[in-house]
């Protein structure tokens, strides 16, 4: 059985009589082992070691407590109204590395959005990956929602542009579109996703209205890695964490919120087409320091 993050965190404290160094290291420890990212563990760490200055002697759950209250602190410090209803078309460029779960991740969206009584399309934009186009293709008949393409190899440029130039024509209130997951140059990178903002900006000038970047919250560090890149390459609105039912290293989530300042929206909690939750911080982290919950 995975070891929660709640368990991580009462094992660095369980038996100490005094909150020292020691202490303070196995607390460090467990936070990294939870993948909340070296400088937002040192940054939780310095805020406890302040904290706890003038009273050596605390309770595991008073401890625990301000550990919590410094994590609820970091999450709430970036925060960002989401709606849909601001722009018709609502344009969201879905970008993320292959096999993190990107295009699971837009027809779990788009079957969300169309029970809400929203009329979706789909932009199946990733050219480049064998059967990308095909795999989108089954997730827009599973949400049954309209889906515009073109054969592998085409221009995602191009494809983008028809989608949104669609999706207006039809009078679709939200548009996903699938982008190459491509990470191994960051020049082509910026280039394909410049090209492609350009090309939604010719069709709806206020396109694009959001880029949400998809990470798999079990990878830990590659999250982080990826996010940098994708951040220097575009200007990233929101995350979307998939995996986030089956990985005991919660902390990911508070470490992407600081260190990049953008705001998780959604949240992937299993294999099936409604396992999207919008994300709530404060539920979050009720979580996190729940001793039943296995992360």
């Amino acid at each position: 059985m995975a070891i929660s993050f709640f368990q991580k965190i009462s094992r660095a404290i369980v038996g100490r009589s005094r909150v020292d160094d020691d202490t303070l290291d196995a607390i460090e420890e467990a936070l990294i082992e939870s993948d909340m990212g070296v400088d937002t563990t040192l940054k939780v760490i310095d805020a406890l070691e302040e904290r706890v200055a003038k009273d050596k002697y605390m309770s595991r759950e008073e401890l625990t407590a301000m550990l919590r209250e410094e994590i609820e602190g970091l999450m709430q410090g970036v925060t960002r109204e989401f709606d849909l209803d601001s722009a018709k078309p609502y344009v969201i460029l879905v970008v993320g590395v292959n096999g993190v779960g990107k295009t699971t991740t837009i027809g779990k969206l788009a079957r969300k959005f169309a029970a809400e009584g929203r009329k979706v399309m789909l932009g199946a934009a990733d050219t480049f990956r064998a059967a990308a186009v095909d795999q989108i293709s089954v997730w827009a008949e599973r949400a049954g929602v309209d889906i515009v393409k073109q054969q592998m190899g085409s221009d995602p440029a191009a494809v983008a542009f028809d989608t949104v130039k669609s999706a207006a024509a039809k009078g679709a209130d939200v548009v996903l579109i699938d982008t190459a997951g491509r990470l191994h140059n960051r020049i082509d990178l910026m280039n394909e996703l410049t090209k492609i903002r350009n090309s939604v900006r010719k069709a709806v000038p206020t396109a694009p209205n959001e880029v949400l970047l998809v990470l798999d919250a079990s990878t830990g560090q590659n999250a982080f890695q990826q996010a940098k890149e994708f951040a220097r390459a575009t200007d990233i609105t929101s995350l979307a964490l998939t995996k986030m039912d089956g990985t005991a290293k919660g902390g990911v989530a508070v470490g992407l919120v600081d260190q990049f300042g953008i705001p998780i929206r959604y949240i992937g909690v299993g294999e099936g087409i409604n396992d999207i939750k919008d994300f709530d911080a404060q539920k979050y982290v009720a979580a996190l320091f729940d001793e039943n919950e296995i992360k």
